[in-house]
């Protein structure tokens, strides 16, 4: 089972990435820009989650789009959490219990590409554009 040293190696192999501790635990960012965040059970959180969080290692990542966070949950409901706040921005949070190493690899990669610079991406070998 993949643990937080994990998404902290895997964070570390991608240009730019920075490790920053915060109030709910460790979080990577590029360039300024959050990508991947070790989840906490704050109150605004719904209590049904809350519980989850507050029971078991989640982390959640920014995904390119609304419709990818939705895709994640439907396709494994038991891993990935409905959404865990109001805002709009996209995202998902999962139970790291039940990722798999290669998936949580291409998670975490893919929350920094869609926070990273062109020029990292493009230095990383993931440009888009």
């Amino acid at each position: 089972m993949p643990d937080l040293d994990d998404v902290r190696r895997i964070a570390a192999g991608l240009p730019g990435s920075e490790e920053r501790s915060m109030t709910g635990g460790a979080a990577w960012f590029v360039r300024g820009k959050l990508f991947a965040w070790e989840c906490h059970p704050w109150p605004s959180i719904p209590d049904d989650m809350r519980e989850v969080i507050a029971a078991e290692l989640c982390v959640g990542v920014k995904v390119a789009d609304p419709v990818d966070a939705l895709a994640l949950r439907e396709m494994q409901p038991e891993v990935f959490l409905r959404a865990t706040t109001r805002w709009g921005e996209p995202k998902v949070a999962f139970r790291m219990a039940g990722i798999a190493d290669d998936h949580l690899d291409e998670l975490v990669t893919e929350a920094w590409r869609v926070q990273a610079p062109r020029y990292l991406r493009r230095e990383f070998g993931v440009d888009d554009a």
